[in-house]
């Protein structure tokens, strides 16, 4: 099967080639960077060089594809007008995949909150989503949303916070609720949406792994499996403009990515159902293995 991987340069892009390799895929890469997929430690003979904004690349990407991933994201850089330019580059993307026959793109986005309230980082997941399912009918949405793995920016950012600061201050939405996700379990579901069967295709599915709780009880289990004590002050605002560039300062990233991010954790984020494990075949792995299993790959992949 000829199978296309956009954002190879990514975290789940440059991990998820070689499980599509595996299951015997030719795969064909595609990005804006040749030196940046490198870096990532994506190996691929085939890589089309582009850019999904302005549509070069596309067609020759594209071309001949049976299953496309769609994995690119672009909350950085862009100066806070990420919104508008995801929405274009999936409605390029949408197209060109519906030109060139592509019988499904497989999406990993965001989970939506169920009382409808959405951030602008969640709301442009679903503006995305939308247009892959319109464009190719036998299309399908993954939905997660803290991702556990040792070059997820998510994760990296909550162990740096935890690493440096001796007292968390956390704001008024550590009391909400999410369902973090192995990011092997997240790669399993990926490749497995390839072949998964056309009655559970053309939708959204939400992921999620065995384990709720709140975003203080997730700062706690993370510390606690790296063995540090750190005491936490409960905060009766967000104050997430302010919160998320002093927390990027503190964890070395960009404001631009963060501001984002902090802002669905305003907001209940966990599954719908649970009926994405059974559908798909995927054993999920508890909360703390995933983070034991990131901390150690973290060591040995310092980036």
């Amino acid at each position: 099967m000829q199978t296309l991987v956009t954002g190879v340069s990514g975290y789940v892009g440059a991990a998820l080639v070689p499980r599509l390799v595996r299951d015997g895929h030719d795969v064909r890469g595609f990005a804006r960077s040749a030196d940046r997929v490198r870096a990532a430690g994506a190996e691929l003979d085939d890589l089309v060089l582009g850019d999904a904004t302005t549509g070069a690349g596309l067609e020759r990407a594209l071309d001949g594809v049976d299953v496309a991933y769609y994995l690119i994201h672009s909350m950085e850089g862009v100066d806070g007008a990420f919104v508008d330019v995801e929405r274009r580059q999936a409605e390029a993307f949408a197209a060109a995949a519906a030109a060139a026959g592509v019988r499904r793109i497989v999406y990993l986005g965001g989970l939506v909150p169920h009382d409808g309230s959405i951030s602008r980082h969640l709301a442009s997941r679903l503006a995305v989503e939308q247009a892959l399912l319109d464009a190719v009918p036998e299309s399908i949405a993954l939905r997660a949303s803290l991702v556990v793995g040792a070059r997820s920016r998510s994760f990296r950012f909550l162990v740096r916070l935890i690493e440096r600061l001796p007292v968390l201050a956390l704001p008024a939405w550590r009391v909400h609720r999410t369902q973090p996700i192995d990011g092997r379990d997240v790669l399993e579901f990926l490749a497995a949406g390839a072949m998964l069967d056309a009655r559970h295709a053309g939708r959204a599915w939400d992921l999620g792994g065995p384990d709720v709780m709140s975003y203080q009880d997730l700062m706690r289990r993370i510390a606690d499996v790296m063995m540090v004590d750190r005491p936490a002050i409960g905060l009766a605002f967000n104050f997430t403009p302010v919160a998320s560039v002093v927390a990027a300062a503190v964890a070395g990233e960009d404001p631009g990515l963060i501001e984002p991010l902090m802002e669905s954790l305003e907001y209940d984020l966990i599954p719908r159902d649970d009926g994405a494990a059974e559908a798909f075949g995927v054993r999920l792995h508890r909360f703390e293995a995933a983070v034991e299993r990131a901390l150690r790959d973290m060591e040995v992949q310092p980036r």
